[in-house]
């Protein structure tokens, strides 16, 4: 059993929780991610490492309530139980000393991007974070980024707080101003799309974090499927870092839309079930 210790509202729809693991917490590292499960019957999901404390033996997760599971998790509150966490899974981010590196972050990504970019700043790079949202209400953790960035620009759609307008923007900017080494980007397939498109014309190594479907994440059941270079990876023991420039982020969408139906009515059912109850 991995109990919660603490929970934080960060908007609306987006939660942190701060979960007992002291062997996952020792091993982990930037761009790695757990896989969890809240009870005997429920589904496992993968949720990417924002922090994490060997001392005190805790991981700290942030997701949003999308579908079935993560609503439920959000019910869960601090002294509640999960069944399983797994990890760390995946590769870890390839931090060096690159020079100039921009961190891109977009919506609850930003959780993920806040490790990169710590573990870069740490590594002697320069780092200027990216960070997007739709509008002022959905910002989070604006101080965090701020901690381990040497430059913070924050973006939201509707101009309603930071910079009006997408981090692409802000980005292409940034590229035609001066010289970069890397680029490194996670959040909605269509930004990580873009954040790719506009470093190949400016000639920038750029790394990506998918966010595939996933479900055992060892490799085995495939689901994590995604074509990198023309070449079938699995996101789950290959990544979930990959060349942006390589990935095939058409393809990825597409897969991302499979279960759309399927998960709308599983969370249907469930807000019934829950509706009964109470």
């Amino acid at each position: 059993m991995f109990r919660i210790v603490r929970k934080e509202t960060l908007s609306e729809k987006i939660k942190l929780i701060e979960i007992e693991a002291p062997l996952i917490a020792r091993k982990a590292k930037a761009g790695q991610f757990v896989i969890l499960r809240l009870h005997e019957k429920g589904e496992r999901i993968p949720l990417t490492l924002h922090k994490w404390d060997p001392e005190k033996g805790t991981i700290t997760l942030v997701f949003q309530e999308v579908g079935k599971t993560t609503t439920e998790l959000g019910t869960y509150e601090a002294g509640d139980v999960l069944a399983d966490v797994v990890g760390p899974l995946g590769k870890p981010t390839e931090i060096e000393r690159y020079g100039k590196v921009i961190v891109v972050g977009g919506g609850v990504g930003v959780a993920i991007a806040y490790a990169v970019a710590k573990a870069m700043k740490k590594a002697g790079n320069h780092v200027t974070s990216i960070i997007g949202f739709r509008s002022k209400d959905l910002v989070m953790l604006e101080d965090d980024m701020r901690e381990v960035s040497h430059e913070l620009i924050v973006c939201t759609d509707d101009g309603s707080y930071g910079r009006k307008g997408f981090v692409t923007e802000a980005l292409k900017d940034l590229l035609d101003e001066r010289r970069y080494d890397l680029v490194f980007a996670v959040g909605p397939v269509i930004m990580m799309k873009f954040v790719s498109k506009i470093t190949a014309e400016h000639g920038v190594k750029t790394i990506v974090s998918l966010n595939p479907i996933m479900v055992d994440g060892t490799g085995m059941c495939g689901a994590c499927r995604v074509t990198v270079g023309g070449e079938v990876k699995f996101a789950c023991v290959d990544g979930p870092d990959f060349d942006g420039h390589q990935v095939d982020y058409d393809e990825l969408m597409r897969r991302l839309s499979m279960y759309v139906e399927e998960e709308k009515l599983a969370l249907e059912r469930y807000l019934r079930n829950r509706e009964v109850k109470a």
